[in-house]
């Protein structure tokens, strides 16, 4: 046992195993300040969540804040946890998918941490579509394109070489589909080991859930508390709260719990990750504590039914032109649609657009 591990109480350690024996904590603590946090109120967030048992931290590229998550993550080290006891995950953004530009954004997230080796590397969004910090939800990158597989296993191929290296146990893809899944679970060296995906009892991926579990993919659930503190960009009239959901506060009345604690207690008994982000202190040991919440069987399937397939990150601004709808990015009709969306030719690495 660690030594700051007995700073607070806290619920025994779970773990999932990984598909080469590896494990990972069942809870893990994310780093996306959502346009709303800065870098600093971060770290303060990671420290303490370290200080009082989790070990898990989930980080980006593009959230703009590694180093300090680093400086925290050396203090929380410094101060007697083991690096083998953490596993840390980052993500290349969507300016990196070009190999060397891949293998030049996983370096400086190495630098920036202040580690030798990432636990997990993913792809963010399996489009090299970018958009300007704070863009409005109508923003386009006009060199935006969509979903190329040639493009997406050549980004994969400079991963697999850091893995080779040594400096990353294990790759992830985030914000994927089934059939795109599909393709790189077929075609790549190293199979992916995590698939991130937006998941809460709203908006459980139930599909793409289970094709995870069958081909020995652990799902990693972000936004699992149905993501209040998302960017104003992803919010629409129609989405539903979690937390104000009368099923979820119901089964939390009897718990004597927050609802929240009930969307990440729903979360690790089905078997996800969930990477929940918080800043203020009774949140982030609440969060620690719901892991060790068992919810019946009753309760399991009432939070089941409430399934509305409300997905809250629609990811508009990495649509590419000559698409106009968010549903092209999510592969709903279980083809990959191409530059003029569904019912186009899949793009292609030569001829059309691109």
């Amino acid at each position: 046992m660690d030594a700051l591990s007995t700073e607070q109480p806290h619920p025994p350690a779970a773990f999932r195993r990984l598909a080469d024996g590896s494990v990972i904590p069942a809870m893990g603590v994310g780093t996306f300040g959502s346009d709303r946090y800065d870098a600093e109120s971060v770290a303060r967030a990671v420290e303490e969540a370290l200080s009082i048992g989790f070990r898990l931290v989930d980080c980006a590229s593009v959230y703009g804040n590694e180093s300090r998550v680093g400086e925290a993550l050396r203090k929380g080290m410094a101060g007697g946890i083991a690096r083998a006891d953490l596993f840390v995950m980052s993500k290349i953004w969507n300016d990196a998918h070009e190999p060397s530009a891949a293998i030049a954004s996983v370096e400086a997230s190495l630098a920036d941490l202040g580690l030798d080796h990432l636990d997990a590397v993913f792809v963010h969004w399996p489009f090299p579509n970018h958009h300007a910090p704070f863009a409005d939800t109508a923003a386009r990158d006009p060199r935006a394109v969509p979903y190329i597989h040639d493009r997406y296993m050549a980004t994969w191929a400079a991963l697999e070489t850091l893995v080779d290296r040594g400096l990353v146990r294990h790759l992830g893809t985030s914000n994927m589909t089934i059939p795109k899944l599909t393709r790189v679970v077929q075609d790549a060296r190293i199979r992916p080991a995590l698939n991130e995906m937006e998941s809460h009892p709203c908006f459980p991926q139930s599909e793409l859930f289970r094709f995870c579990v069958d081909h020995g993919i652990q799902p990693i659930a972000y936004s699992p508390l149905g993501s209040p503190s998302r960017p104003e960009r992803d919010r629409t009239p129609d989405d539903v709260s979690e937390v104000d959901h009368h099923v979820v506060r119901r089964i939390a009345d009897a718990h004597g719990v927050h609802p929240a604690s009930i969307c990440l207690a729903w979360a690790v008994q089905r078997g996800q990750i969930p990477i929940p982000f918080a800043v203020k202190s009774e949140q982030i040991r609440a969060n620690l504590v719901a892991a060790s919440i068992h919810l019946s069987p009753v309760e399991i399937d009432d939070l089941d039914g409430i399934a509305q397939g409300d997905r809250l990150i629609k990811g508009q601004v990495f649509l590419w032109p000559g698409s106009e709808d968010w549903r092209d990015l999510w592969d709903v009709d279980g083809s990959i649609p191409g530059w003029s969306g569904y019912g186009s030719p899949e793009a292609v690495t030569s001829g059309g657009h691109v």
